[in-house]
C-alpha cells in the first residue's frame, strides 16, 4: 500500500511544471521531481538525502534555519516570506530568484514539508524593465499623457505632466485633453485623431496651446499615437513645452525683420546718396558752366574794345565778370560748408557780438546783388542788440537767405529786415515780394538739392536752405516761412541770445 501511494505521489508531482521538493523536520530532502532536479542543475535522485541548505544561498542559511523551525512549529499551508525576496543555489553555484509555497503533511506519524518551487527569473526580469520603464514614464523631463480612445478619459499622467499642468493625477482621471485644450471643440478633436483612429497616419505631430490649472497657458508640441493598455486602445501623447522655442523664433523673426527693414533702409538710402550723387554732379557741371561761359565771354569782348570812348562797354564786361565769380565763391562756400556738416570737423566759434554789424556787413555784401530798382529796408533800433553765438554761421545764414530773397524777386522791390530781441531769443525775418514758393513744393522746400518748379530757369543749387537750417538747429534755433506765389516770402529765424557753453 505504501508502495503504491508512493507511485501515486512520483507520477502526480512528475506532472507538475514546478519544482516539488519533500522534506523531514531535520530539513533531508525525501524526494524531489524532475522539474526540481530540472531547476537546480542537479541528476534525478541526487537531491535526496541530501540538506536542503544544499538549494539555499549561504548567505541565507542562518536566518532560513530560523525561518524553517518557526514554520515547523505552526504547520500551515501558506507562501513563503512574503514581502521578501527568495533565492535559490544551483549546482553550477549560480544564485536565482524563486518562489516557495510550502504544505504541511503527516504521514504513518511523521511530519513533513513539501515545497513547490518555481524558477521567476524571467517574471523578475519582466518587472525590472516594467520598473525601469515606469520610472522613465515619470521622471521623463517631457510631458506624458495616456487617455482612453473612447472617453477620452486620462488613463495615466506622469509627474513632469502633472508639475507643469498643475493638476494630481487623481483630477486628471475626471479630464480629458479637452479640458486642457482651450482651442478645440469635442468635434475638432475628434476629427485631429481620426487619422490615427482610421489607420491612415502611425503618428500625428502638431501645435497647440495647453491651459494650466490656474488659467495660464503654453504652447505645445503634441506627438500622439494608439496604443494598447491592457485590453484597451488608448492614446499615448508625448508633450514638449515649447515656450522658449517660440520666444526665441518670435525674437528671431522680429531680428530678421528688424534687419530686413534695415537693409531695405541702406538699399533705399544707397539708391537715394546715388541720386544726389548724379543730381550734384548734373548741378555742378551746369552751374559751373554758365556763369564761366559768362566770364570767358565777357573776357574775350573786353580785349575787343581798346578805345577810351569804350570804358563804358568795358566797366559793363567788368561787372559781369566779377557778379560771375561772386556767384562761383558763394556755390563753393555752400559746397565746403556741407561738407563740414556732413563729416561733422564743423567747430562753432562762440563769441559776443553786436548783431547791427552782422546784418550791416550782410546788406553791404548784397547791395552788389540788387537788381535795378530793388531796395532793402534796413530793421529798425537794432543797436543795442546782442548775441552770443557763432558770428560766421549767422553772417552765412543772413546772406543765403537775403540772397535768396534779392534773386527771386524782381525788379524795382524791396526786401525788408525785421529784428525783434528779448530776454532770451532775437528774431529775424527776412521777407520779399518775390515769386513765392507753390504749395506743393512747400514741405520739400529744405531738402538738398531740391528747387521749386517756378524758379527752374534761375540759376540755384538748391542747397543753400538746407545749410542754413542745418545751421540754425545747430545753434540751438529754428526756421519757419510763410509763402504765396507771386506775392512774396517770409523767413523767419528764432536764435538764443546765447548759445549753450
Amino acid at each position: 500500500m505504501f508502495k503504491q501511494n508512493q507511485d501515486i505521489f512520483n507520477t502526480l508531482a512528475e506532472a507538475l511544471a514546478e519544482g516539488v521538493i519533500l522534506v523531514d523536520k531535520s530539513q533531508t530532502i525525501v524526494a524531489t521531481n524532475s522539474s526540481t532536479d530540472t531547476i537546480f542543475g542537479y541528476e534525478h535522485g541526487e537531491l535526496e538525502g541530501q540538506t536542503l541548505e544544499i538549494l539555499i544561498p549561504k548567505d541565507y542559511h542562518g536566518s532560513h534555519e530560523g525561518h524553517f523551525k518557526g514554520y515547523v512549529k505552526n504547520t500551515t499551508k501558506r507562501q513563503m516570506a512574503i514581502g521578501r525576496d527568495l533565492y535559490g543555489l544551483k549546482k553550477s553555484g549560480v544564485t536565482f530568484p524563486v518562489e516557495v509555497g510550502l504544505n504541511p503533511l503527516t504521514i504513518y506519524g511523521n511530519t513533513y514539508v513539501l515545497a513547490l518551487v518555481k524558477d521567476i527569473t524571467e517574471r523578475k526580469k519582466a518587472e525590472q524593465e516594467l520598473s525601469h520603464w515606469a520610472n522613465i514614464f515619470n521622471e521623463s523631463l517631457n510631458e506624458i499623457y495616456i487617455f482612453d480612445c473612447e472617453t477620452y478619459n486620462f488613463v495615466n499622467v506622469n509627474r513632469g505632466a502633472q508639475k507643469n499642468i498643475g493638476y494630481d493625477l487623481a483630477e486628471l482621471k475626471t479630464l480629458t485633453p479637452l479640458d486642457i485644450k482651450p482651442h478645440y471643440t469635442k468635434a475638432q478633436f475628434i476629427e485631429k485623431v481620426k487619422p490615427l483612429i482610421d489607420g491612415l497616419e502611425e503618428k500625428l505631430i502638431f501645435e497647440t496651446v495647453h491651459q494650466r490649472k490656474d488659467g495660464t497657458t503654453y504652447p505645445v508640441e503634441i506627438h500622439l499615437q494608439l496604443s494598447i493598455l491592457g485590453n484597451k486602445k488608448v492614446f499615448v501623447a508625448v508633450i514638449l513645452d515649447i515656450t522658449e522655442r517660440k520666444n526665441y523664433t518670435e525674437k528671431l523673426e522680429s531680428t530678421v525683420e528688424k534687419r530686413t527693414i534695415e537693409l531695405k533702409n541702406a538699399l533705399a538710402k544707397e539708391q537715394e546718396l546715388n541720386e544726389l550723387k548724379t543730381k550734384f554732379l548734373s548741378l555742378v557741371s551746369h552751374e559751373f558752366k554758365t556763369p564761366l561761359s559768362g566770364i570767358l565771354t565777357s573776357t574775350v569782348l573786353m580785349s575787343k574794345y581798346t578805345l577810351t570812348e569804350q570804358q563804358e562797354k568795358r566797366d559793363k564786361h567788368i561787372k559781369t565778370i566779377g557778379d560771375k565769380v561772386q556767384y562761383l565763391n558763394s556755390i563753393l562756400n555752400d559746397f565746403l560748408s556741407l561738407e563740414r556738416l556732413e563729416s561733422g570737423k564743423l567747430n562753432y566759434n562762440f563769441t559776443e557780438f553786436k548783431l547791427s554789424k552782422v546784418i550791416d556787413e550782410v546788406i553791404y555784401n548784397a547791395n552788389m546783388l540788387l537788381k535795378e530798382g530793388q531796395s532793402i529796408k534796413y530793421p529798425e533800433h537794432i543797436d543795442d542788440f546782442s548775441l552770443y553765438q557763432d558770428e560766421k554761421s549767422i553772417v552765412l545764414i543772413l546772406s543765403n537767405l537775403l540772397n535768396n530773397a534779392i534773386m527771386y524777386s524782381q525788379e524795382h522791390k524791396t526786401i525788408a529786415i525785421m529784428v525783434n530781441q528779448n530776454k532770451t531769443t532775437t528774431t529775424i525775418k527776412i521777407k520779399d515780394e518775390g515769386l513765392g514758393i507753390p504749395k506743393k513744393d512747400q514741405i520739400n522746400i529744405f531738402d538738398r538739392y531740391y528747387r521749386a518748379e517756378n524758379v527752374s530757369n534761375i540759376q540755384g543749387t538748391g542747397i543753400g536752405l538746407n545749410i542754413v537750417k542745418n545751421h540754425i538747429e545747430n545753434l540751438g534755433g529754428n526756421i519757419t516761412f510763410e509763402s504765396e506765389e507771386q506775392i512774396g516770402t517770409t523767413f523767419t529765424i528764432t536764435l538764443p541770445n546765447s548759445a549753450a557753453k
